[in-house]
């Protein structure tokens, strides 16, 4: 891996576990799936990449849950995975990227759960995640971070400091205070409706079942010099499932791992990758907006992963999946938060850093 990359390859924030009050529970699930992407939802353009108000920015970030030396901030627990990524024409028609064209692109990911927890219940996490790095033939690389919700919670950087700032817990109780929470739920509708997703969606019960949004925009511009501006998703091959209450109260600490590697036992995992196509007046710069259902669809490819690591030494561990490593035929939108993540990714890499130099717990 290239020194570049390594300067980017940042850990996310620690993200609060979920309070037993069901208002707390809701509002902390908005708040660790912004803290889940990092940089998601915060700094872009606003703060831009002066480093001491970078560095307040993610003390403010860790100030919401327990801090674990050497870990990722948030996404603490995962595990690395890998296979291959199969384009299609209409991927290639859409965007000129070699990943399209290639008959077969290797792929490195990782599969994770929310919150800042390295050794947090699997079943418990309520928001599940992907990320993958794609490198083709002719050395270009494709980054992404994907997400099983289907919206951000608030709509601005200005936001996202806000509802940080209000998820940090009130030292008499140990908990955020309810009152900061819910104003924010009040005073963002995005806050409101995200928490009522969080009430409300079932909940898969394997990585290999979920959906995975990457919510924010992208530029994809094919060989005769058309763009077009997208989101993308990974919907899975497999059946979705639903698990109830009871299966997260009996299931393993490390569930979600131990049910993907016996799937791979019987076979590889695929999804396919589906673009879904702007229209003119869709909010492109607002990843808590989303687009209407009827927006053209294109499927782009199909992902194959066919083998799983524990994270600890693994391939995946000390890579940052930041959204702007982008080959050429994609570019990044003018969503803000998008242009935020390398600045932060790179000072919470070197607190890892430092914390695994100074013999502190090492990653997992």
């Amino acid at each position: 891996m290239s020194l570049f990359r390594y300067t980017r390859a940042g850990r996310e924030p620690d993200a609060p576990r979920p309070p037993h009050s069901p208002l707390l529970w809701i509002a902390l699930i908005a708040l660790i799936a912004g803290v889940l992407v990092l940089a998601f939802a915060w700094l872009a353009g606003w703060l831009g990449r002066d480093r001491a108000t970078v560095q307040t920015f993610t003390d403010t970030i860790e100030a919401t849950g327990a801090n674990h030396p050497g870990f990722r901030r948030a996404h603490s627990k995962g595990a690395c995975v890998s296979g291959s990524f199969q384009g299609t024409p209409q991927g290639a028609a859409l965007s000129a990227a070699r990943v399209f064209r290639q008959q077969q692109v290797p792929v490195l990911g990782r599969l994770s759960i929310g919150g800042g927890d390295p050794h947090g219940a699997d079943a418990n996490a309520r928001v599940r995640s992907m990320a993958l790095q794609l490198v083709s033939d002719d050395g270009q690389e494709w980054r992404t971070a994907m997400n099983s919700f289907p919206f951000f919670a608030v709509p601005t950087t200005e936001a996202f400091l806000e509802q940080t700032r209000a998820g940090i817990p009130d030292p008499a109780t140990g908990k955020p205070d309810p009152a900061k929470m819910a104003a924010i739920a009040a005073k963002y509708p995005s806050a409101k409706a995200f928490g009522e997703w969080a009430k409300t969606a079932p909940w898969s019960t394997s990585w290999a079942n979920t959906t995975y949004n990457g919510v924010n925009s992208f530029r994809f511009t094919n060989a005769d010099g058309h763009t077009e501006v997208v989101r993308w998703s990974m919907r899975p091959l497999a059946p979705f499932e639903a698990m109830d209450a009871e299966q997260r109260k009996q299931a393993s600490l490390d569930y979600l791992s131990d049910e993907f590697q016996q799937r791979l036992a019987n076979g590889p995992v695929q999804w396919e990758m589906w673009a879904t196509i702007a229209a003119a007046g869709d909010a492109v710069s607002d990843p808590s907006i989303p687009w209407p259902e009827d927006r053209r669809q294109v499927k782009l490819g199909t992902l194959t992963l066919t083998a799983l690591q524990p994270q600890a030494g693994g391939a995946c561990n000390n890579l940052n999946f930041d959204p702007l490593i982008l080959p050429s035929g994609i570019a990044g939108s003018d969503d803000p938060i998008l242009a935020a993540r390398s600045a932060v990714y790179s000072e919470s890499f070197n607190r890892r850093e430092r914390e695994l130099a100074s013999g502190k717990e090492k990653a997992q």
